[in-house]
C-alpha cells in the first residue's frame, strides 16, 4: 500500500478499504461516458481485481478522484476508470494521479501502459502517453452491446 500527500493537502493512497465504491459507482455509472449504467456489483469486482488508486482532499478525507490498474504488476497495466470529482477539477487533481499511477507502475517494473480515451489526449500526451506506434497488431474481442462509443 503506497500513500503520497500533495503540498496543498491532498492525498493518493492505493488501499482499496480506504475507497468510497459508493461514490465511484456513482462517478462511473452516471458522469463517465465509457461507464454509464454499470451496475455496482460490477464495479465491485472491477475494484477487487484491480491496483486502485484514490485521491482524498484534506481536512475531511473525502475521496475526489479514482484510478484503477488492470496488471500483473510486472510487465503490463491497462489505465482506466481514471475520475476526478467535478467540484475538485482545475487543480491539477487528475495529471496528479495519473503521474502517481505511472510511477507507481514504473518502480515495479511495468514497462508498458494502455489506456483509452475520447477526449483526454492532452493529459495523458503531458505525462509521456502516445498513440500506439504499431496498432496493427492488437486486436480486441469486444462483447459489449454495440454503441456509437465503444471506448471502455
Amino acid at each position: 500500500m503506497s500513500i503520497i500527500g500533495r503540498r496543498d493537502g491532498y492525498e493518493l493512497s492505493t488501499d482499496p478499504a480506504r475507497l468510497d465504491v459508493d461514490r465511484v459507482h456513482r462517478w462511473l455509472s452516471t458522469d463517465a461516458y465509457w461507464a454509464l449504467d454499470r451496475p455496482r456489483d460490477v464495479v465491485e469486482r472491477a475494484v477487487a481485481g484491480s491496483l486502485v488508486f484514490g485521491v482524498y482532499r484534506a481536512g475531511d478525507g473525502e475521496q475526489v478522484a479514482f484510478a484503477r490498474t488492470v496488471t500483473d504488476e510486472a510487465t503490463f497495466a491497462w489505465l482506466c476508470d481514471v475520475y476526478v470529482d467535478r467540484s475538485a477539477r482545475g487543480n491539477g487533481l487528475g495529471t496528479w494521479l495519473v503521474s502517481c499511477v505511472r510511477d507507481h507502475l514504473a518502480a515495479a517494473g511495468v514497462r508498458r501502459i494502455l489506456l483509452a480515451t475520447l477526449d483526454a489526449h492532452g493529459v495523458y500526451e503531458k505525462l509521456g502517453f502516445t498513440p500506439i506506434v504499431e496498432p496493427g497488431r492488437w486486436m480486441e474481442l469486444d462483447r459489449r452491446p454495440a454503441t456509437r462509443d465503444n471506448t471502455a
